[in-house]
């Protein structure tokens, strides 16, 4: 097999990117103080049109930091951090580094029952959310143990950054959606008001944390038993913070819209650590509403947009996405589930935009492959980013494959996490030892061809064996993206006394095909798939679940069919 140095993506890497970074031996802190240096006046975040600058943002983070420390914070203690989007989530995550502790942020769809295992698992004592959550927070934290709870809960209203009074109407979002961004939920017994800690501030102490120090505690999605937590320095999150910028014409001039939940280790990266580093401006928004991230990206000539591709999906099943000017854009990229090419293909038609894929998970601080914008293939991971080595293995034998040849993806590189917290068997368990490297296993199977470009066929267990024909359900939700009665779709195994397993699709029709059979969407398929693809069961849905992050929860569908 080849060795890394000349590996095939090298032959066709943009001549404009380095092959490796040279990376800062400094802090997430750091990259904020550089900048609010740099550009102290400028907008590092606007929320409903209200700006909030560069030295209003340090200022704040380092008030709340003094206010965390002056109630016992010390370095290396958790904090959680639950909330959705907002300019007060960027403040807590820099008051968090400030103190040189450690952010754990946790999905703000999560619930009571689901709770708990954040403040236990990584010994949380102090937690930071929003008055709409934080009885939720409050209701977990009071069933545990006195001695596992946490002591100190600082909560804000979203609204606390927005403009007073009436909204321009273009900056306006749904009413139910104003309605929750202003709501004042009653304050938790002992709670803490945003407000008031900013006032109090306190004496801040020297910041003494490392780049070898923990940064980030992010959990994993929870696909095998409880959610583990993914151990992030300084060092592996700056890889991407850099490189991340180069590679998709990050500069202070740009305009990102932020809408992938920053508790994601995708929006936290191009949302609160990238943006903070390159001194760019993001244009907030607290949830996916398509009306009004058709507006933004019009009002504000938005240049970068890192979405999840469902919202491009529900983007052009607006009734007014004509009438949405795209024309600014000038990097739009994400990941996290596959672009239909039916949908990539009337983004380049109607649009002239490439949508630039990338592939990576919370273990590999969002993106180990990516798209070059400039030469990018649909439905494709890209290729190993700066200083990153990639190969296919067989799972079992883990001996390497060859291009073409279906196998796990495994990772080495700068990005890549340091272990699971508190779990020594599992880290041990991800990885693997080849030419001399520890690779990260991802779980996910895929393929690379002749240049070095990877495609993933699917989760390593996600596969479904009818009859002894294999069958990649992402591959069969990619063709049902092309049948014009399919909104979305998302297939699962079902059992069949005679194949064993067999294929069923869940399906979200289009509004102009409410009317259609399931029959309907069979005879489709038949038409354009595979006999042994073709789904046996169609079952119609309003919505698919999905989870903060924009994913479309297969899991919850296959277990639901299962029992």
């Amino acid at each position: 097999m080849t060795d890394a140095v000349t590996r095939p993506h090298h032959a066709i890497w943009p001549s404009r990117l380095p092959r490796e970074l040279v990376v800062p031996a400094t802090t997430l802190w750091f990259n904020l103080e550089v900048s609010a240096a740099r550009y102290p006046d400028k907008p590092a975040y606007r929320f409903f049109g209200r700006d909030m600058s560069f030295t209003e943002l340090k200022r704040q983070a380092e008030s709340l930091a003094g206010w965390m420390q002056s109630r016992g914070l010390a370095k290396g203690d958790r904090v959680m951090l639950y909330m959705q989007n907002c300019p007060q989530y960027v403040v807590a995550f820099y008051a968090i580094q400030r103190a040189d502790a450690v952010v754990v942020p946790v999905n703000p769809m999560n619930r009571a029952d689901e709770l708990g295992h954040y403040i236990t698992d990584p010994q949380a004592r102090f937690a930071i959310t929003s008055a709409d959550l934080a009885g939720q927070l409050h209701e977990a934290d009071g069933r545990l143990p006195q001695g596992s709870r946490l002591r100190h809960m600082l909560v804000t209203r979203l609204c606390e950054t927005m403009p007073e009074g009436e909204l321009d109407a273009g900056e306006t979002p749904a009413a139910p959606i104003l309605a929750w961004l202003r709501s004042d939920a009653p304050l938790p017994e002992g709670a803490t008001r945003w407000a008031q800690a900013l006032a109090e501030g306190g004496a801040l102490g020297p910041t003494v944390a490392g780049p070898d120090d923990l940064a980030v505690l992010p959990y994993t999605s929870g696909t095998t038993g409880l959610p583990k937590g993914c151990m992030h320095t300084h060092r592996t999150l700056m890889p991407n913070v850099v490189g991340g910028g180069l590679w998709g014409y990050l500069s202070a001039e740009s305009l990102s819209l932020g809408v992938v939940p920053m508790f994601h280790i995708t929006g936290m990266m191009y949302g609160v650590l990238a943006s903070v580093y390159s001194g760019s401006t993001v244009v907030i928004l607290p949830r996916w509403d398509r009306e009004l991230a058709g507006r933004l990206i019009s009002r504000h000539r938005i240049t970068h947009w890192t979405c999840i591709p469902t919202m491009i999906i529900d983007l052009f099943g607006s009734p007014h996405y004509k009438s949405f000017d795209l024309t600014s854009l000038r990097y739009l990229s994400g990941g996290g589930a596959a672009m239909p090419q039916a949908v990539a293909e009337r983004l380049q038609t109607e649009f002239g935009l490439t949508f630039a894929e990338g592939y990576g998970l919370t273990e590999t601080a969002a993106p180990s492959h990516a798209n070059p914008p400039e030469r990018a293939k649909l439905q494709c991971l890209g290729i190993p980013i700066y200083g990153t080595d990639s190969r296919i293995i067989d799972p079992t034998s883990l001996q390497e494959l060859s291009p073409g040849e279906v196998g796990e993806i495994v990772t080495h590189g700068p990005m890549v996490f340091k272990g699971y917290w508190g779990h020594p068997q599992a880290t041990a368990d991800a990885f693997i030892e080849l030419h001399g490297k520890r690779f990260f296993r991802t779980g996910d199977l895929g393929r690379m061809d002749e240049e070095g470009y990877f495609f993933i066929t699917d989760r390593l267990k996600r596969m479904i064996n009818a009859s002894g024909f294999k069958v990649w359900p992402s591959e069969v939700e990619l063709l049902l993206f092309k049948c014009p009665l399919v909104q979305e779709a998302c297939i699962i195994a079902a059992r069949d006394a005679y194949r064993g397993e067999t294929v069923k699709a869940v399906v979200v029709l289009r509004d102009e095909a409410r009317g259609a059979r399931e029959q309907d969407i069979i005879d489709w398929a038949r038409e354009h798939m595979a006999a042994y693809k073709v789904p046996k069961i169609v079952e119609f849905v309003e919505h698919l679940p999905k989870s903060g992050s924009g994913k479309v929860m297969w899991r919850m569908l296959q277990e639901r069919e299962k029992a």
